[in-house]
């Protein structure tokens, strides 16, 4: 049973990181690929986000597969011959059990070392490319259009930095364009700021309500591009990229840099443990739900909307426990209630299994003709 439930964990995992990937792939694809970005960035940046999807992702699959494989022994009677011979509904849950812990040991992986470690790379390589808009402006031999309005053309940058036949064109105003021009121009930071020195050149503005032009030459002129250049200012790291042991300690230092409070910063680092044992909740309670009822020719369509039924309350419980740990750090081991919760359901489901004449009618003595 074991190794049945690892390989249809594996099956549904894939499936349904699959499905979370593309999503997630299609948003990065309009952010990178429309924003002047190379294939190779859309992969990293994928990758990368690759950690917090699984995450998502496993404790699904663990249900899957305990609800696919509890089906499947049902529909072939092997349930049936089991039990008959001797098998409790606690044993027949133990490899479950075993599984389920395979599934925590691989949710906490994830939960305490890869996915802090990829969303704080993830959050760097943001700012890189966030910083490389510069480099993007400064892209000789090709028209940019940094911003909507405005156009953007170098022909040449020397090895010293001078930039070589400008051409600016502001239409941001549909009332009044302006287009300049020039020789040779550099870039000059002044007070964080950075402006176009342009050297030997000209403005044309374009009046559109009478279709005017004027024309004015300078030796040199001072535009402003800062606004054309978004720069990555970061106040802090994000909860997501702390380490567990961070979260725990919530320092005041910690605090102050993720301008989060102690309580939400420690009931953050007890949620990566919670979400971990989740899976094999997950697991479990999906195969003792189909346990429920014993043999039915109809199928166990009931159990399974039933098992989707407490997976929501489990679920519901998760969230009132996050939110009574976030307004008290005291209240840290609220965040365990969805795992007690679950458990406790599992002991009741497969106590239930054990006896299942509890859920056989009496029939009424029928009285002899």
């Amino acid at each position: 049973m074991l190794s049945q439930l690892m390989t249809l964990f594996g099956f549904f995992s894939l499936v349904l990181v699959l499905i979370y990937w593309i999503n997630r792939a299609v948003i990065l694809f309009d952010q990178l690929i429309a924003d002047g970005q190379s294939a190779s960035v859309f992969l990293e940046f994928t990758a990368l986000s690759l950690p917090a999807v699984i995450r998502l992702a496993l404790p699904l699959a663990a249900f899957a597969a305990g609800v696919y494989v509890a089906n499947r022994m049902s529909t072939e009677s092997e349930l049936v011959v089991v039990q008959a011979t001797g098998y409790s509904s606690f044993r027949l849950a133990r490899p479950v059990f075993y599984f389920g812990l395979i599934v925590a040991l691989i949710m906490s992986i994830l939960m305490h070392f890869l996915v802090p470690i990829s969303s704080a790379r993830l959050v760097e390589r943001q700012a890189d490319i966030t910083q490389n808009a510069t480099a993007r402006l400064l892209t000789p031999g090709e028209f940019i259009e940094p911003m909507a309005g405005i156009t953007f053309y170098i022909r040449e940058i020397t090895p010293a930095g001078e930039l070589l036949d400008i051409f600016l064109a502001d239409t941001r105003d549909p009332e009044e364009q302006i287009t300049y021009t020039a020789s040779q121009a550099f870039l000059v930071r002044d007070a964080g700021e950075t402006q176009l020195v342009m050297i030997d050149g000209m403005a044309q503005t374009l009046r559109t309500v009478d279709q005017r032009l004027f024309t004015t030459s300078f030796d040199d002129f001072a535009y402003n591009i800062s606004n054309l250049i978004t720069r990555a200012t970061r106040r802090g790291r994000g909860t997501s990229e702390l380490s567990t042991w961070e979260l725990l300690t919530a320092s005041p230092e910690l605090q102050a840099e993720t301008r989060q409070s102690a309580a939400r910063l420690i009931s953050r680092g007890h949620d990566r443990f919670s979400q971990s044992i989740l899976g094999t909740v997950a697991a479990l309670l999906g195969f003792s739900t189909l346990l429920v009822g014993g043999f039915s020719r109809f199928g166990v369509w009931r159990q399974i909307v039933a098992a989707i039924f407490l997976i929501v309350v489990v679920k519901a419980v998760e969230t009132v426990g996050l939110n009574a740990a976030r307004s008290n750090e005291n209240l840290w081991f609220a965040t365990y209630l969805p795992n007690v919760a679950g458990f406790f359901i599992i002991w009741c489901l497969l106590f239930a299994a054990s006896r299942p004449y509890l859920f056989k009618r009496r029939l009424k003595d029928i009285p002899a003709s």
